[in-house]
This record gives structure tokens, sequence and C-alpha cells, in this order.
């Protein structure tokens, strides 16, 4: 019995060309075909987890917002041009938040000072810390949501120009201090959105931000 010429594996007869391994059989070096119903992988692509999103080969940069331009979901933003609020809008929305903040100190002062004895005086002290109170509490909402009780009543919100979000506790605060600007020089800078391309006071340009129409 001849088990064949190890150095003929194939019985390839002398004198014929040189053949390859039998149909089917993978030579070696040859990835190994991989079963019937699994789908092949190309050589050094990681394979595809069920479940994830496709990969890119773009990673999406970390803060920036998804599909770039404007936040998704800010009122005015994110949906094409915002309309700016008008000079009466925030003349009205500035009238309400004073009536808010002035009537309890104004009531609680008068009181106090009619009474004219030591409980008058502490009447007079609480009136001035709710109205530091209350301003501080317009601020927040000013900050984290763009709108004081006025500005809500009104339809009107305060954002950032660069991006439409809200100013920020501490930007509203700046803002509220860089009115002064607006009230030197007969108090052209409460009048400039009368005239002015984005309807800004000094405040607005100085803090970088913009007043828009919520509603």
């Amino acid at each position: 019995m001849s088990f064949g010429d190890p150095n003929n594996p194939y019985g390839q007869q002398p004198g014929q060309p040189p053949q390859g391994p039998p149909q089917g059989q993978p030579g070696y070096g040859y990835p190994q075909q991989a079963p019937q119903g699994v789908p092949q992988q190309g050589y050094g692509y990681p394979q595809q987890q069920p479940g994830y999103p496709p990969q890119t080969g773009y990673p999406q940069q970390p803060g920036q917002p998804y599909g770039g331009g404007y936040p998704q979901g800010q009122p005015g933003y994110g949906g094409g041009v915002p309309e700016l609020a008008h000079w009466g809008l925030r003349a009205g929305g500035l009238i309400i938040d004073g009536l808010i903040i002035g009537t309890p100190y104004l009531l609680l002062v008068g009181i106090g000072g009619a009474m004219g004895d030591a409980a008058g005086g502490i009447l007079a002290l609480l009136g001035f810390l709710v109205m530091i109170g209350l301003t501080l509490w317009q601020l927040y909402q000013e900050g984290t949501t763009g709108q004081t009780i006025g500005k809500k009543a009104v339809g009107i919100r305060v954002l950032r120009e660069a991006d439409g979000r809200p100013l920020g506790f501490g930007m509203a605060f700046v803002r509220r201090l860089a009115h002064f600007l607006d009230s030197i020089a007969c108090y052209i800078g409460w009048l400039w959105p009368l005239w002015d391309e984005k309807k800004q006071t000094f405040a607005d340009k100085v803090c970088s931000s913009v007043v828009i129409r919520s509603k």
C-alpha cells in the first residue's frame, strides 16, 4: 500500500504545470472561509457590536451640542432666527418687575414710618430685606430660565447672544449692574433698543445678551 510521495502531496504528474491546493481547501496563509450564514469581516476592522450606533470615524467633540448650531430645545433658538423683543415689551416687563419688588418694600416702610417707634423701624428694615430677597430671586430666575415674573408675563426672554442659552445667575447679576450705563447720559441707554439693529441696551451689548419673544 502506497501513501503517496511526501514531496508531491497533490499527486501532480511529472511535466505538468504546478497546481494549487484542491478546490474548496484554503491554502496555507489564506484566511479561513467563514461558515455559511456568518458575515465576513475585513481584516483589521472592528466588528460591529449589536445595539451600538455605526462607527463613522469622526468622533463627536466633547462639549459640542448635538447637531451643531444652537442647542436643541431652547425657546427661540435652534429652529431659525429668533424674533427680537421690541421696546414696548421690554418696558412692560420692567414695570411689572418693579411693582413686584417695590410694592412690598413701600408698603412696609410706609407702615413703619407711620408707627414711628421701634416696631416701625423693624417693619422698615423688614421691607428692605424683602426687597433684596425678591431682587435676588428674580435675578436667579432670569439667569436660569431667561425670565423674571415680568418678562414671563409679557412673553419675552433674555439669553446669551452667542448660543441662545440662559445667562446664568452671575452674568444676570452683572447685567443688572451694567444697567448703570443705560442710566447715565439722560437714560439714553434704556431707549437704545428703539433704533438699534439688535434691539439691545448698553447693558446687553456689554454682556452680549439679547431679548427675544418667547411666544
